[in-house]
């Protein structure tokens, strides 16, 4: 998933949820700056902000490697 997608995908729980943004950044225990980049797709999230993001709002994250034909 490409960074803006991951970024619209997270907006979009989050407000399907009814979570503010602050409310996710400490829930998952970033700052409201990162969460607000990735949002917008201005930053590439670690592995560890993935997760925490993902957990907090009930979402799974899957890794597909596949080989070039």
């Amino acid at each position: 998933m490409l960074v803006k997608e991951f970024g619209k995908a997270i907006k979009a729980r989050r407000k399907e949820l009814d979570i503010t943004q602050p409310d996710l950044a400490e829930l998952a225990h970033i700052s409201v700056n990162t969460l607000y980049k990735l949002e917008n797709g201005q930053a590439n999230p670690s592995l560890d902000v993935l997760n925490k993001l993902a957990e907090v709002l009930g979402m799974e994250l899957r890794f597909e490697v596949k080989k070039k034909p």
